[in-house]
């Protein structure tokens, strides 16, 4: 009897992985398809060239470790979905992170570059030798930025729309200035020496403002990460103190109910923080 219901599970089991297989699959491959295209174009943005497709398998591999691992600590499905989920977006996340910090780093860069490049064009030098002399003397993702705009240019695609490429890869204030301001000189011929060094002191005091902001307002972002610390640390205070009275909060569907709740407010609380100490400078 034991070795027929061992056998009709089997079988249920494998009915059930080709229904999935069947109706799931063409779902699925369609999401690694858009996936892996969409990781593509960021890998591609950050210089980074991996596999997308090893992206995905580790997001696939990272989420069910996340969500194995949860089940076996807390015996609950509904965190053990939540962690599947957090490690599907994790790989997701960090690129994101990645790629902000680039651009961050590129506004950093750019007013000494263009201060650089005002300074050559003053001299005599022409545009073109004068952004090789900043590639060659700056570093990345400056310099990796600003030759690839000049091996597009010398690939034969027109200046502006060099131009537009650049924008597109660092959407930023700064970036759009600097384009309006090659853009209009290559046109009407103006001083583009005296506009690029007027950019450049202008973002430079910008930076300097926005990192007096930051140190102001760094006492209210520690504050936001220790405020919703605070509960998942009292939460593993007291389900190490006391096990059995928490037990019904990991292995209930109300407990589940109410870690939804909690996790729901603590983004919410951790969010109109960050909100109320944000100051675009």
């Amino acid at each position: 009897m034991t070795g027929l219901a061992a056998a009709g599970a089997m079988v249920c089991v494998m009915l059930l992985s080709w229904w999935s297989q069947r109706w799931l699959g063409p779902g699925l491959r369609r999401h690694r398809d858009r996936y892996t295209r969409e990781a593509r174009g960021r890998l591609d943005a950050l210089f980074l060239f991996v596999d997308p497709g090893r992206l995905w398998a580790g997001a696939v591999a990272l989420a069910i470790l996340a969500a194995a691992t949860a089940f076996m600590i807390t015996a609950s499905g509904a965190i053990a979905l939540l962690a599947g989920v957090a490690g599907w977006r994790a790989p997701r996340l960090l690129v994101a992170a990645l790629w902000r910090r680039r651009v961050r780093r590129f506004e950093q860069q750019l007013p000494m570059a263009l201060l650089m490049l005002a300074s050559a064009l003053r001299a005599g030098v022409a545009l073109t030798p004068a952004l090789r002399q900043v590639v060659d003397q700056g570093g990345g993702p400056l310099a990796q930025e600003f030759g690839l705009m000049l091996r597009e240019q010398r690939l034969g695609v027109p200046w502006d729309e060099a131009l537009e490429h650049l924008n597109t890869r660092m959407p930023a204030e700064s970036t759009l200035l600097v384009v309006a301001a090659m853009r209009i000189a290559a046109r009407t011929g103006g001083n583009l020496a005296e506009a690029l060094d007027s950019i450049g002191h202008t973002l430079l005091a910008r930076l300097h403002l926005q990192d007096r902001v930051r140190a102001l307002t760094s006492q209210g972002r520690l504050q936001a990460w220790i405020m919703g610390a605070l509960p998942l640390l009292l939460l593993a205070v007291l389900d190490w103190l006391e096990p059995d009275a928490m037990a019904p909060l990991w292995q209930t569907p109300e407990g589940g109910a109410v870690l939804g709740v909690v996790v729901g407010l603590e983004i919410l609380g951790v969010w109109l923080i960050r909100r109320i100490v944000r100051v675009d400078a």
